[in-house]
């Protein structure tokens, strides 16, 4: 036993020699964490770039990571086309909600974004579109005054330079630390969709996990085509909300993305890689003959 003491003693020693000067193989670094991530569905850690090849999309159990808005632009754009526009805007605080500059800050260091929308134009096989993602991380992609001015922003961006439309959505719904100020962009963003179609343009709207409340009610269901990603919740209320509101049962997976496709709210239920193909051939069968200036 003795001898056996020793001998681990002899080998500790050695590592923590070998060791001494490099960090701990126990806790991931910050460059680890940059290159390999842990899927939240069957626990492989898998390295960054294979994750990105994949889609985002676990390739051991097919379980979907988490994105953020740039990463759903960059998927579906050519490389390097993207260009944003209105990056400074910036929510302030209009009611003086409590702690609400705190919540804020917070969710701009979470996210690395200065707000929950991302917006410009970009290409994609060589075709222009306007193109602007919700992001979740950044309070769970409510739309406040600024989110809703962005995206009205964005539609005027498609009207004036005669070019498709493509809002990619993840939503919590309306920040209600704005209050009236965050309801007034769902009639704000439909009433521009209204002009949008009067110009006979394409607007294609990409629902993701998850696309609720006053998003779900506004701009995230008016999209000429309405594409929704495998998995996604979408819906207005909560289950539980509309059970008590309306004394039911509700039915099962009711606010699934299959269930919307089933019932005719959603045109169509893709996986997270056929995505882009699918907006590609979209964006080829409605072209036209039209020029784009860069805003």
């Amino acid at each position: 036993m003795a001898n056996f003491i020793d001998k681990r003693k002899r080998e500790l020693e050695m590592f923590q020699k070998r060791y001494r000067n490099k960090r701990s193989i126990s806790t991931p670094t910050k460059n680890t964490k940059d290159l390999l991530r842990t899927c939240g569905f069957c626990g492989e850690m898998i390295l960054m770039d294979i994750i990105r090849e994949h889609n985002h999309i676990c390739p051991s159990c097919g379980g979907y990571f988490p994105i953020g808005a740039r990463e759903r632009i960059e998927m579906l754009t050519d490389r390097d086309s993207f260009v944003e526009t209105h990056q400074k805007m910036v929510s302030l605080n209009p009611l003086e909600f409590p702690h609400y500059q705190e919540k804020l800050a917070s969710a701009q260091e979470a996210a690395k974004e200065v707000e929950a929308f991302v917006s410009g134009h970009a290409t994609l096989s060589g075709m222009p579109l306007a193109i602007g993602a919700l992001d979740s991380r950044f309070l769970m992609g409510s739309m406040g005054s600024v989110v809703g001015e962005k995206v009205a922003r964005l539609i005027e961006l498609s009207l004036s330079n005669h070019i498709p439309l493509v809002i990619i959505s993840a939503s919590g719904g309306a920040r209600m630390q704005e209050g009236i100020f965050s309801l007034m962009q769902m009639a704000k963003t439909a009433g521009l969709l209204q002009k949008h179609d009067e110009a006979g343009l394409l607007y294609i709207s990409i629902l993701t996990h998850p696309t609720t409340g006053g998003v779900c009610a506004s701009f995230a269901m008016l999209g000429d085509v309405n594409i929704a990603e495998k998995g996604a919740l979408i819906g207005f209320a909560g289950k539980r909300v509309i059970m008590q509101t309306i004394k039911e049962d509700v039915p099962e997976g009711f606010q699934t993305a299959d269930f919307m496709a089933e019932h005719g709210m959603i045109d169509c239920v893709l996986n997270r890689g056929e995505i882009r193909n699918t907006l590609e051939k979209l964006l080829i069968f409605h072209q036209g003959h039209s020029t784009y200036e860069h805003a």
